[in-house]
């Protein structure tokens, strides 16, 4: 279908902006009413319609003796064929454009849905061909408004290479002459989402629409990402971990985005490892694509996207989203990723290391999934504790992927080349509201940073006053807690190889005691004066005898195994470790190695404790979330408490075991933790830090307080440089839009009725981002500039002049006085938003 629809593409688009811009031929309804024929009668001619609009059954088309196909006739008309040559049944645009806008709104609203809906407005019965007639004919309407789209967008200069990621988020790419710098010129985040997943087809078979959808300039290109395909091979994983991988993966060989640092066994990595591994079991058997991988900018306009083809999240998905990034945005960049603490040394590793070294670029992880982190990680690379960041969390992808899952239902039965298009109409309108609510979210961090630095400036103040320390002070307290947990329960070569030396040697012992308990009663069996003789018990009792006596002699015989391969492993350490002589329990060595293992052990079982209770944390805070999740996340919690207490039981045999003992632990008071440092201070039982002045909880707590204070000033600062690029773009895209309608209405061009449309719309969400920034101006507090300025690179200073722009603007900013008077906030996110920046603020709180 495709090959006959394509030639027929540049008339049909002509056609839409005539029928679009000029107004549709004269048609004659199916009601009987009379119309003029311009053409003769011996080009007209009838065909069934749907129009969801008229209700209509037929209609007459006119058609030219220019016109050569009927599919131009019909679009002229304001129809659209269900099929290139003689369709049968022709479609309204308006009704196709009723489903267009429905999908941008409500992207899982189906092509089942509307056709039944049309049937009902109908009042006839649901047939399929009516859907495929509709399906079809939407794709070549989608088609259609592409090609216009890449029209308008030349006309105006926005038909570059990477234009959109270079400019569609004016905050992030709008540099302007003078400005104050940032530490940071561009901060990103990239995560992956399985739910828009597409089933496979059976086999190798190929059947049905074979297209591939590549218009478009969110996808990576294929042979871009496959580039770093094989930088990072694998890591050995555990075999638990390892078991949760479906056979037959074709991606198992290669790497996923912590593979490549040297610690691939910490506690992160470990965690992330069996949390993907556990929600891609058994996928890659069954789905093509298993979802996507997206990168997005902090204002939460999409970067690029990646099809992740029948694996999970490997390396070179968020390897070919660096490169991009590295040869598109250039240098200091800072990347948000839920695994950038391990990802960042991946990279380090691999082929971009040098470049990502000499364009001063990092990573961090994003605040949310930060807390599941160590808190050796989260000292280096949590939002919170990183210079220049602001107050910026980085969660951006979990917002835009709560809002494309709604996509989830229609995507994983679509062909592959629906199933980008619609990825594609979805974000491509995601941009537009994103675009709209630039003014919204810097109003909001606005704000937030000058309640922080008002309200908390002064408990600062009054705190280091009691303390008697000064803010120099705390920067050496933060540098030596975080040299601490970096080296925090790490143990010495010699430490690991006498803890397996001792081990050995325990377990030795405890095999040549049972070995000698099970000889001696198997040598018991034998009778004192032992004389070979016939049986002359029952045949029930000789085969007991006999059972019990072969049990015990094979027993013996695997004991006997196992302690002579014991004895050689303990030989061969001894000869390793230079031990002259075999320690024995009364050695010295030997008794501060067995107190060593103890203590390891009771720092294992604390650890396991930590993570369940800060789980549990998490979990009860989200339980003041959104209706959708409360029922789950509640039972969960139920089992958690389970694992609570279980885990209270192990650390208290453990701490029992030290010497001396530490104190044991309360289920009713651990359930109740709410410091996150009440475990963290424990884990190194080998240094008293309880002198050290950041172990004070005073002390930590008022570090927390100077850092939230620090980042606050730094989102004013990025704030003021923010809006003002946003207000300058906004005042020079007016200008330009002024300069092209001017010269295509003067040229008489077809694209002045589409560009002018673009105009309108465009110049609409500018009032309303104007009248957000025109608040910021007002803010008592606000520290920028608030006037346009000129923007780096331009030839000439721009000059303003009046526009529809202005009249729009007081429009807007009456709209916004009256949502406030209505006690309607500025809100730039829906209802989970809101909980999810509600939990990060509070696990901010909290005092790590």
């Amino acid at each position: 279908m495709d090959e006959n629809w394509r030639p027929l593409i540049p008339g049909l688009v002509k056609a839409y902006l005539r029928w679009k811009h000029d107004g549709p031929q004269h048609v004659s309804a199916a009601d009987g009413s009379s119309s003029e024929n311009p053409s003769g009668a011996t080009y007209d001619f009838d065909i069934d319609v749907l129009d969801i609009y008229s209700l209509a059954s037929s209609a007459h088309i006119s058609r030219a003796p220019t016109i050569e196909y009927t599919a131009e006739a019909l679009m002229l008309n304001g129809y659209l064929g269900s099929s290139p040559f003689s369709p049968s049944l022709a479609i309204s645009v308006k009704t196709l454009d009723l489903l267009r806008c429905l999908r941008l709104y409500k992207p899982s609203f189906s092509m089942e849905a509307y056709t039944k809906l049309l049937c009902h407005q109908y009042m006839i019965p649901f047939h399929r061909r009516y859907r495929t007639a509709l399906a079809d004919a939407f794709d070549v309407y989608l088609t259609v408004l592409r090609n216009v789209r890449h029209q308008v967008l030349g006309a105006l200069g926005r038909d570059t290479l990477n234009w959109r990621v270079l400019n569609a988020c004016p905050p992030c790419g709008y540099e302007l002459e003078g400005e104050p710098p940032l530490k940071f010129s561009r901060m990103y985040c990239i995560d992956g989402n399985n739910s828009l997943k597409r089933l496979a087809p059976v086999g190798n078979r190929k059947a049905g629409d074979q297209r591939n959808f590549t218009e478009t300039d969110y996808y990576l290109p294929v042979d871009f990402v496959e580039k770093y395909a094989h930088e990072v091979r694998s890591r050995q994983i555990p075999e638990k971990i390892a078991g949760m991988r479906a056979a037959g993966n074709p991606s198992a060989d290669n790497g996923d985005p912590t593979d490549g640092g040297e610690d691939g066994n910490s506690a992160c990595t470990t965690n992330w490892k069996a949390a993907a591994a556990e929600e891609k079991k058994r996928m890659w058997g069954v789905f093509e694509e298993t979802g996507i991988f997206a990168s997005a900018c902090r204002h939460g306009l999409i970067l690029w996207l990646i099809d992740m083809v029948r694996s999970g999240e490997l390396a070179k998905y968020p390897l070919a989203i660096v490169a991009k990034v590295h040869e598109v945005l250039g240098a200091r960049t800072l990347c948000g990723y839920d695994i950038g603490c391990s990802f960042q040394k991946t990279i380090r590793a691999s082929f971009l290391g040098p470049d990502f070294a000499r364009l001063e670029s990092r990573c961090c992880v994003n605040a949310f999934h930060g807390y599941s982190h160590a808190y050796s990680c989260q000292t280096r690379h949590h939002p919170n504790v990183i210079e220049g960041m602001g107050i910026e969390d980085l969660e951006t992808l979990e917002r835009v992927f709560s809002s494309s899952n709604q996509l989830a239902g229609v995507t994983c039965y679509a062909s592959a080349y629906r199933r980008r298009i619609f990825i594609d109409m979805f974000f491509q309108q995601w941009d537009d509201d994103k675009y709209a609510n630039l003014g919204t979210m810097p109003y909001n961090n606005y704000v937030q940073a000058l309640d922080i630095i008002n309200t908390k400036g002064l408990a600062l103040a009054d705190a280091l006053q009691s303390l008697g320390i000064s803010l120099g002070d705390l920067k050496t307290f933060g540098e030596e807690e975080d040299q601490y947990f970096q080296t925090v329960g790490d143990e010495t070569p010699w430490d690991v190889h006498a803890m397996a030396y001792v081990e050995l040697l325990q377990e030795l012992r405890d095999v040549r005691t049972q070995l000698d308990s099970v000889s001696g009663r198997f040598l018991n069996t034998a009778p004192n004066n032992y004389e070979f003789l016939p049986p002359l018990s029952g045949p029930t009792v000789y085969e007991t005898d006999l059972s019990q006596t072969q049990r015990l002699e094979t027993q013996r015989r695997t004991l006997s195994e196992r302690y002579n391969t014991l004895l050689q492993d303990v030989v061969a350490t001894e000869v390793r470790l230079g031990i002259q002589a075999r320690w024995q329990p009364s050695d010295p060595p030997y008794a501060e190695t067995v107190k060593y293992i103890s203590t390891r052990k009771y720092q294992q079982a604390l650890g396991k404790l930590q993570k369940l209770v800060i789980q549990r944390l998490f979990e009860l805070h989200k339980l003041n979330l959104s209706q959708t999740v409360r029922t789950h996340i509640a039972k969960s919690l139920q089992t958690r408490c389970k694992a609570i207490r279980n885990a209270v039981n192990a650390y208290n045999t453990a701490a029992s075991a030290l010497v001396p003992p530490r104190p044991t632990l309360d289920w009713t008071k651990v359930s109740h933790y709410g410091f996150l440092e009440e475990f963290d201070l424990l884990q190194d039982t080998r240094a008293d830090i309880r002198d050290k002045p950041w172990a004070r909880p005073a002390v930590r707590e008022t570090m927390k307080l100077t850092r939230r204070i620090e980042r606050a000033h730094e989102e004013i600062v990025r704030c003021n440089v923010e809006v003002r690029r946003l207000h300058t773009a906004i005042r020079d895209e007016d200008m330009l839009f002024g300069a092209v309608l001017e010269d295509l209405q003067r040229r008489r061009d077809i694209l002045y009725g589409p560009v002018h449309e673009f105009c309108v719309r465009r110049r609409g969400l500018n009032a309303h981002v104007l009248a957000c920034i025109n608040r910021i101006y007002a803010l008592d507090g606000f520290t920028g500039d608030p006037s346009p300025g000129q923007r780096v690179g331009a030839s000439l200073p721009a000059i303003v002049r009046p526009s529809e722009l202005e009249r729009s603007l007081s429009v807007e900013g009456r709209e916004l006085d009256l949502e406030l008077r209505e006690g309607l906030d500025l809100d730039d996110e829906d209802e989970d938003t809101g909980d999810l920046g509600g939990l990060v603020e509070y696990l901010a709180n909290l005092a790590v």
